[in-house]
């Protein structure tokens, strides 16, 4: 049953031992840098119970109310259903938070994809997914993901370095499995549990390691420690920094100290098989709520730089015009990806409605690699006041008001609270550190950009371009051998009606 946001804050006190700037935290919820977005979550449980809200939040199934985010996607209608409450979300806060559960949760639906893989270890392991994801969505955890390991010397295999450095398992148990190692993991320190896996580890030829391990794990077990990086929140004024104050996502570097793995929590072990499969599919679902973020992101950068251009008029110049207009090209970009991949979904191997792969994952590409070059087109929209505007506490000293007063305000529309209001929205998302955070994080946060690149060469269909090809320039059968072209023969079947229409995968 969907939980309340009061039932979130009881969950994440229980003694968890989280240190930032160098002491122990005693009360997560309460705790200025993590405050804000454990106030977030709680709002979006509660955002699942309000009558205003709780029809785009939520689904009934059997007579029980779920959240929305957690339903496996069944039909293009779920996806879109997702969407509109991913969007609901992020205008309720009025920011963008990545981290929540949705972007998360589906990574495990990738694995309900690989049961025949997870059978070939265990079938204990297909049974427990599936057992997980069900627990998901009856039980409403907080549920976020842990990848990436501290790395260490990747030119050496993990036995040949402290093996620690790379979570792996140490013993096992009747009761399941002691790992030890750690883990960088987004949002953990307030989360109630994470899908964690391997990351791309150099095995060599290996069908078996003690690294290739996945499993949920409850965040409140004894031997996790969190060491967090310093958080935004809490140490300038919210006046003067609304952004980072109340959306910064704080990671931590989680140890694993000899911690119990319960085996009903073993969703694959020792099968490099799995731990790659699971790698090359991760985010077949999840890179969806990931690629909307960026939506939604693209809308805040043209509505700042549209303000900024309009109150001064400059919204009349063609090279302003031009400009915005790169804005909007990269915002309905990433737009058209989103919608082609629902419009054109594909049946996964577990039947599961699949978002179309191939204008997925070149939607990450687009939305990603293109960030930072829209992010400078709004720094110069904004202008440079966004980096020599005086702080709030200016406009609001008696001494100075009256002249920021006088030279910030522009007419009856535009005040001097509005500018400062926007120029400080501006400064925030662009020029702060926490704006160089987000696009670090971006970047990086499904996996680097080689590796998005690489999921686009895996999922283009090739065939179908190699067949016009050969057609067109009168090459003989012989160049495409016989597997490329049955799936050239077998892609324009399946793709293309007898009128040359696109029409989605059944």
């Amino acid at each position: 049953m969907i939980r309340t946001g009061a039932q979130y804050l009881d969950s994440i006190r229980d003694g968890r031992e989280v240190y930032i700037n160098g002491e122990r935290v005693r009360d997560v919820p309460s705790h200025p840098m993590f405050k804000p977005l454990v106030d977030i979550r709680a709002r979006i449980y509660d955002m699942q119970w309000e009558a205003r809200t709780r029809d785009v939040m939520t689904f009934t199934q059997d007579g029980e109310v779920n959240g929305i985010g957690n339903k496996l996607p069944i039909t293009q209608e779920d996806w879109w259903d997702k969407r509109r409450a991913t969007d609901c979300v992020m205008r309720e806060v009025g920011g963008i938070v990545t981290r929540v559960g949705d972007e998360t949760v589906g990574e495990m639906w990738s694995l309900f994809d690989g049961q025949d893989v997870l059978n070939e270890v265990d079938p204990r392991f297909s049974a427990n997914i599936r057992d997980h994801i069900d627990r998901v969505l009856h039980h409403d955890p907080f549920h976020v993901s842990a990848n990436t390991d501290p790395k260490g010397d990747r030119s050496r295999l993990p036995q040949e370095q402290d093996p620690d450095m790379l979570l792996h398992v140490v013993k096992e148990t009747d009761a399941g499995l002691i790992v030890r190692g750690a883990k960088y993991e987004t949002a953990a320190p307030y989360a109630n549990q994470a899908f964690t896996k391997p990351t791309i580890a150099n095995w060599g030829d290996s069908a078996y390691s003690d690294y290739a391990v996945g499993f949920i794990c409850d965040l409140g077990s004894p031997g996790i420690k969190f060491i967090c990086r310093t958080g935004f929140a809490g140490r300038r004024p919210v006046e003067d920094y609304p952004l980072s104050s109340r959306f910064d996502e704080v990671e931590a570097l989680v140890i694993f100290d000899d911690v119990l793995i319960p085996w009903e929590n073993v969703l694959f072990y020792r099968h490099t098989r799995a731990a790659m499969f699971m790698r090359a599919t991760l985010h077949r679902y999840s890179a969806f709520a990931f690629v909307q973020r960026s939506l939604t992101f693209a809308d805040m950068l043209i509505g700042a730089a549209l303000f900024n251009a309009r109150q001064t008029g400059l919204d009349k110049l063609q090279a302003v015009q031009e400009k915005l207009a790169e804005l909007a090209v990269y915002r309905e970009g990433i737009n058209a990806h989103l919608t082609a991949s629902v419009t054109l979904a594909e049946r996964s191997p577990s039947g599961l409605s699949m978002p179309n792969q191939s204008l997925l994952y070149a939607g990450r590409v687009l939305a990603c690699s293109q960030l930072h070059h829209v992010m400078h087109i709004a720094r110069e929209l904004c202008g440079g006041q966004i980096c020599i505007t005086p702080d709030a506490a200016a406009f609001a000293h008696p001494d100075t008001k009256p002249w920021l007063d006088k030279f910030y305000t522009l007419n009856e529309e535009w005040g001097a609270e509005d500018r400062r209001r926007l120029l400080a929205f501006a400064r925030d998302m662009l020029n702060s550190d926490y704006a160089g955070h987000r696009l670090s994080f971006q970047l990086f946060a499904q996996s680097p950009p080689y590796a998005h690149l690489a999921a686009v060469y895996r999922n283009f269909d090739w065939d179908g371009p190699l067949d016009f090809v050969k057609r067109s320039a009168g090459l003989s059968d012989n160049v495409m051998g016989k597997a490329t072209r049955a799936a050239a023969d077998s892609a324009v079947s399946r793709w293309f009606d007898p009128a040359m229409k696109p029409r989605a995968a059944e």
